[in-house]
């Protein structure tokens, strides 16, 4: 096997739980209808799906993210509003500006906090953010994406981290944090661009070998301006049958 562990074997909590899907942002409605239909359909397994409308809520609500929006509400999908932390550079205001607009205009039930710190010395701010980001929204969800495995203390103030963000070829030689085995795999989400069809069940050997409960994988490549989240993998349908229908929480 190709990847790797603190500990040299596998998570023994990873297996327990059925994976599932989260969506990091696809583009507009208008330039991706089939992306955003996908996302209703029954029993996909999909625990969130991010609301991006222009690097956050946009200056005005949006008709189009608000109708999807509220197609996916109806279809009891978690919709999460984008909020990009900057790696802990972006002022508590328009943090909090934005989660307001995202609440308002498009009832979202969480946040995606983008961009996350990883240092221990980043923790305290972005803790006061999840904490009045929950005060503002009653049973928010609130994801906190780092891209690598943070400092353990964040996993405290988060429903979910994003432990890793990025491409196959590093994906594949990745290892685990040892502090990672003290929680279960609904903790921990694995986004990961330029996984060829070839090497599916591999990726999904090493999310669950890794303790990941939530996972999205694509074929799309992330080279230059290109935004490999924005349309649907090439082979969708396919890791969704693998995975198991199921439904969001």
């Amino acid at each position: 096997m190709s990847y790797l562990t603190s500990t040299g074997s596998p998570r023994a909590t990873a297996a327990a739980g059925r994976l599932g899907f989260g969506v990091p942002g696809y583009a507009h409605p208008l330039l991706a209808p089939a992306e955003w239909a996908e996302l209703a359909r029954p029993r996909t397994p999909l625990h969130w799906a991010v609301l991006n409308v222009a690097r956050g809520p946009g200056a005005r609500a949006d008709p189009h993210c608000l109708a999807e929006a509220t197609r996916l509400r109806d279809a009891r999908v978690r919709v999460l509003g984008h909020l990009d932390v900057r790696f802990g550079t972006r002022p508590f205001g328009e943090l909090l500006s934005d989660a307001h607009r995202y609440l308002e205009w498009y009832q979202v039930g969480g946040f995606y906090l983008d961009r996350c710190p990883t240092e221990r010395t980043g923790l305290g701010e972005i803790r006061r953010v999840a904490t009045t980001l929950r005060a503002l929204c009653e049973g928010a969800y609130v994801v906190f994406t780092h891209g690598m495995h943070p400092y353990a203390g964040y996993v405290e103030s988060a429903d979910q981290l994003v432990t890793f963000s990025g491409p196959w070829a590093n994906y594949r030689w990745s290892q685990v944090a040892a502090w990672t085995a003290d929680y279960p795999p609904e903790r921990f989400c694995h986004l990961v661009h330029g996984v060829p069809r070839s090497h599916l069940d591999e990726a999904l050997r090493i999310a669950r070998w890794q303790g990941a409960g939530t996972i999205y994988f694509t074929d799309r490549s992330g080279h230059g301006q290109t935004d490999p989240w924005e349309a649907l993998p090439g082979y969708w349908d396919e890791i969704v049958s693998r995975i198991g229908p199921g439904v969001s929480e």
